[in-house]
C-alpha cells in the first residue's frame, strides 16, 4: 500500500460496513462476544484506539461528547474524522517502525485498526444477536494480519485463546475460531 488514494479506499472499505452496523445498534448494553464488553464498551474501545493511534502521530481526532443516546452521531462524527486522515497523504505517507518493522501511518492504520474494525464488526453485529458475513476479501486480510501478529495476538488483553473448529467447517467459523470467537 503505497498511494493516498489505495490507503483511503481500503480504510473505506473497512470502516464503512462497520458503521452501517453502528447504525443499526438498539441495544448498547447488550453483551459482546468480547467478554465483559457490551456494545457501548466495545465502540468505545475503537474510538479511542484509533484516537490514540493518531495522537501519537502528531494528530488529534475531538472528542465528540453527548448521551449514550447519541452515540451514532458520536461515531459518525469520529468516523469521519479518521476517513479525513487516511485520505491526507501528509498523514498516512510518515514512517513508522514497530515491533514487527517498518511501515507508512497508512499501512498500520489499515494492519491494525482496519483488522479491529473487520472483527469488532462481527461482535458488534452479534450483540443485537444478528450475523455478519465477512467477504472473501476481507478474510484474506484477517488471516494477513493474524499470521504477522503470531502468537502475541493471544496475549491478555487482545484476543482470546483459538477455539476448536471442526477441519470443515465453513471459512468464516474457522476463522472466527483462530479469533477466539465461538460462530
Amino acid at each position: 500500500m503505497s498511494t493516498q488514494t489505495d490507503v483511503e479506499q481500503h480504510w473505506k472499505d473497512c470502516i464503512e460496513p462497520f458503521t452501517d452496523v453502528v447504525r443499526a445498534v438498539e441495544d448498547w448494553d447488550a453483551p459482546t462476544p468480547c467478554e465483559g464488553w457490551s456494545a457501548h464498551d466495545l465502540l468505545d474501545h475503537v474510538v479511542v484506539a484509533e484516537r490514540d493511534f493518531a495522537a501519537r502521530q502528531g494528530r488529534e481526532i475531538p472528542v465528540f461528547d453527548g448521551s449514550r443516546n447519541e452515540l451514532w452521531t458520536q461515531w459518525v462524527k469520529h468516523a469521519s474524522a479518521v476517513t479525513a486522515l487516511a485520505g491526507d497523504e501528509t498523514f498516512i505517507m510518515q514512517s513508522l517502525h514497530i515491533a514487527t518493522g517498518d511501515m507508512t501511518v497508512g499501512e498500520a492504520l489499515l494492519h491494525f485498526h482496519g483488522f479491529d474494525l473487520l472483527v469488532h464488526r462481527w461482535d458488534l453485529a452479534r450483540s443485537q444477536g444478528r450475523d455478519e458475513q465477512w467477504t472473501d476479501e476481507e478474510m484474506d486480510r484477517i488471516e494477513r494480519a493474524l499470521d504477522s501478529f503470531g502468537e502475541q495476538a493471544y496475549q491478555p488483553g487482545i484476543l482470546a485463546d483459538p477455539v476448536p473448529v471442526a477441519d470443515d467447517a465453513p471459512r468464516q467459523v474457522r476463522l472466527l475460531g483462530r479469533l477466539g470467537r465461538r460462530a
